[in-house]
C-alpha cells in the first residue's frame, strides 16, 4: 500500500513537472549570425529557459505560427532578390522542424502569419506589398494562394504614400479577418469562408491619422479589442461588435510614461490570458508597457513601463502558465525572461536570460 502511494506521488509530480515545460520558438532576422528558426525549452515553475539550439534552417524566418493541435508550424520568409515565401513544417517532441511544403507570398516583405481557429486557412500580410493572402491547408501542406490588394493613403509624406498591412488576425468567432495597415491608418476587416478560406471585403476602421496601426489583440470575452499605434507610440482600445463584424474606437492612450522622450516606435500587443492587462512593446524606449483592462469597458489605465534591458524589443510572448513575458531584441544579442505579478500585471526581470540575435518573434507550444 505504502509503496502504491508513492508510487502516485512520483507520478504526480512528474506530470506537474511535464507541465510546466513549453517550448518557446524564436522568429528571427539572419542577416548578421542567425541562421534561421530557433527554439529554447521554457519552464514557468523556475522561469529558466534553455539555450536556443537551430530547429530549422530559414532565410528570414520573422514570423511564426503554430494550429492548436500543436502538430504544425508556418513561417513567412523573405531574402533579399528572391520571392518572399510562406512554409510549414512539422513539429515533433524536442521542437526540431521538418519542411513540408512551400508557396510565394505574392508580395514583397511578408511580416506576418496566423491561422483560422479550425486549422484550415493560413493568412498572411505583405507590407511592401501592399496585399494580404490566404491559403487553403490540408494536413500542414499549403495549398494555391487567394490574394487581395488593399488600396489607399494617409498623412505622412514618407510612410504612408501606399497601403502596408503589417499583420493579420482571426477574429473571436472566426469570421472575421482583421488587418491593421500602417500605411492608410486602417484597420480592414474581411469576411472568411472556411470552405474556400477565401476572404471578401467587409468594413473598415479608422484609426486616428499618421499614427499608424501595427499589430492587435483581442480580449479573451471578445467584446473588446486592442491595436498599437506604432508611429505616435499610443494604442487604441476598441469594442466590438461580433454580430455587426465592427470595431469602434473607446480611448486612445500613450504607451509612455509621462516626461518620456517620444523617440521610437511600438511593436507587438498581447492580452494576458486572464484578460486583466495589455502589455505593449516599445522600440527605442526599449520597454513594455504595461496597461490594466477595465473588465466592463474595455478601456486602459497604464500601470507601468518595464525596461527589456536591451536595444529595440519587437516581438514577445506570454507563456502557456500566464506567469512569464519572455522577449528577444532586434538589435541586442539578449532574450529577457519577465516575471508577471499575478495580481498587478506588474513585471520583474529574471536574472537568467539567453543569448540569440535579431529575435522578431516568439511562440509557445505547451508540451
Amino acid at each position: 500500500m505504502l509503496r502504491q502511494i508513492l508510487f502516485l506521488l512520483i507520478a504526480c509530480s512528474l506530470s506537474s513537472f511535464a507541465n510546466d515545460q513549453s517550448l518557446a520558438f524564436f522568429g528571427t532576422f539572419t542577416k548578421k549570425s542567425g541562421r534561421g528558426i530557433y527554439v529554447s525549452t521554457f519552464n514557468s515553475s523556475t522561469g529558466k529557459l534553455s539555450k536556443p539550439t537551430l530547429a530549422a534552417e530559414l532565410s528570414n524566418p520573422s514570423f511564426l505560427a503554430i494550429d492548436s493541435k500543436r502538430k504544425f508550424l508556418y513561417a513567412v520568409s523573405t531574402n533579399q532578390g528572391t520571392q518572399a515565401t510562406i512554409s510549414s513544417f512539422a513539429v515533433d517532441k524536442t521542437g526540431k522542424l521538418k519542411k513540408l511544403s512551400e508557396q510565394p507570398t505574392k508580395g514583397d516583405n511578408p511580416c506576418y502569419v496566423a491561422l483560422d481557429k479550425t486549422g484550415q486557412s493560413l493568412l498572411v500580410a505583405n507590407y511592401r506589398g501592399g496585399n494580404i493572402a490566404s491559403y487553403p491547408i490540408s494536413n500542414g501542406k499549403i495549398g494555391k494562394g487567394n490574394f487581395y490588394q488593399h488600396k489607399g493613403s494617409s498623412i505622412h509624406p514618407k510612410r504612408q504614400t501606399s497601403p502596408h498591412p503589417h499583420s493579420i488576425y482571426i477574429g473571436p468567432n472566426n469570421e472575421y479577418v482583421f488587418v491593421p495597415d500602417l500605411g492608410t491608418d486602417e484597420i480592414v476587416i474581411h469576411k472568411l469562408d472556411p470552405q474556400s478560406s477565401k476572404l471578401t471585403l467587409h468594413a473598415k476602421f479608422k484609426a486616428p491619422a499618421g499614427t499608424g496601426p501595427r499589430h492587435m489583440a483581442f480580449h479573451p470575452n471578445g467584446k473588446f479589442a486592442y491595436s498599437n499605434l506604432e508611429m505616435s507610440r499610443e494604442v487604441v482600445a476598441m469594442s466590438f461588435d461580433s454580430s455587426k463584424g465592427a470595431l469602434k474606437q473607446l480611448q486612445v492612450i500613450s504607451t509612455l510614461p509621462k516626461g518620456a522622450e517620444a523617440d521610437g516606435s511600438t511593436a507587438e500587443s498581447l492580452v494576458h490570458p486572464s484578460g486583466k492587462w495589455l502589455y505593449v512593446s516599445n522600440r527605442g524606449h526599449n520597454s513594455i508597457a504595461v496597461f490594466a483592462i477595465d473588465q466592463q469597458t474595455g478601456k486602459l489605465t497604464f500601470l507601468e513601463t518595464e525596461s527589456t534591458r536591451g536595444e529595440i524589443p519587437r516581438g514577445f510572448g506570454i507563456d502557456p502558465s500566464g506567469k512569464y513575458i519572455i522577449a528577444g531584441h532586434n538589435k541586442s544579442e539578449h532574450i529577457i525572461v519577465l516575471k508577471i505579478d499575478q495580481k498587478t500585471g506588474k513585471l520583474s526581470p529574471e536574472p537568467q536570460g539567453q543569448v540569440l540575435n535579431a529575435v522578431v518573434n516568439v511562440r509557445f507550444l505547451a508540451k
